[in-house]
């Protein structure tokens, strides 16, 4: 919560009884276009380098393996762009249908809803009494967006935003691909699989490390946990392209 000291009238002949002013500073408003952005970029990077490990382990020359690196790259941005925008419109569409639903219950049962309201107050630790008047405030300042925020849960920072959600996969995609990508086009031949491999996995660890810090959260599980999995992913692209490489 912010405390404002023209709210609260801070005299000087107060201010050693008072707590000092503190501003908390919450990451919450982030989730929507971090989550998408992490994912994107970790799709990115384990996509391509899963792709351009297998091809190399099946590959006569380095021609294919960049091919690959650049097909992968394309398509997958525009499927996480496309799959992200129709995933989060349908979020849209239901948080728009529950709000409109509440709006119309507001219009036709206002008392029922001023209860429900209460209730859930009560629910929550507060005396019923108290509960009734913080309700009937609460309904008289804006009775749509208390039972939006406190009923349904939906609140400005979590709302869907399809299109946003959609650029940010995009782009996050396809600059996480450009890594196992420039690597494979810079490493020599014979070391390409291993090259991006070994510079994947640290680009996974970085990206695991700034995705937990952007949100707050610690560094160390987040960076084991992504990087573990894309070893993972590569390690099985690898071996499937090898084999396939010697049955062709």
């Amino acid at each position: 919560m912010r405390l404002f000291a023209a709210r609260i009238g801070l005299s000087g002949s107060r201010g050693d009884d008072m707590h000092p002013l503190h501003r908390e500073t919450h990451l919450i408003h982030r989730i929507g276009w971090l989550r998408a952005a992490v994912l994107g970029a970790n799709d990115g990077i384990i996509s391509t380098a899963s792709l351009v490990v297998g091809v190399a382990a099946a590959a006569k020359g380095p021609g294919e393996v960049i091919v690959a690196g650049i097909a992968s790259l394309v398509a997958g941005a525009m499927s996480m762009a496309a799959g992200e925008y129709v995933s989060v419109s349908s979020q849209a569409d239901t948080e728009q249908a529950d709000l409109e639903r509440e709006r119309h219950e507001l219009a036709t049962m206002p008392d029922a809803e001023l209860n429900e309201l209460t209730q859930i107050y009560v629910e929550r630790g507060v005396e019923p009494d108290l509960a009734r008047k913080v309700a009937e405030q609460m309904t008289a300042k804006d009775a749509f967006a208390a039972h939006a925020r406190d009923e349904l849960g939906l609140a400005e920072h979590v709302a869907a935003r399809p299109v946003q959600a959609a650029l940010t996969s995009a782009a996050t995609f396809a600059s996480g691909a450009l890594l196992p990508l420039v690597i494979a086009v810079l490493a020599p031949t014979q070391l390409t699989g291993a090259a991006v491999s070994i510079g994947s996995l640290a680009g996974l660890a970085v990206l695991g490390a700034v995705g937990a810090r952007a949100g707050g959260a610690g560094v160390l599980r987040p960076m084991l946990r992504v990087t573990f999995w894309g070893a993972v992913a590569m390690g099985a692209t690898a071996l499937i392209g090898a084999l396939v490489g010697r049955a062709i």
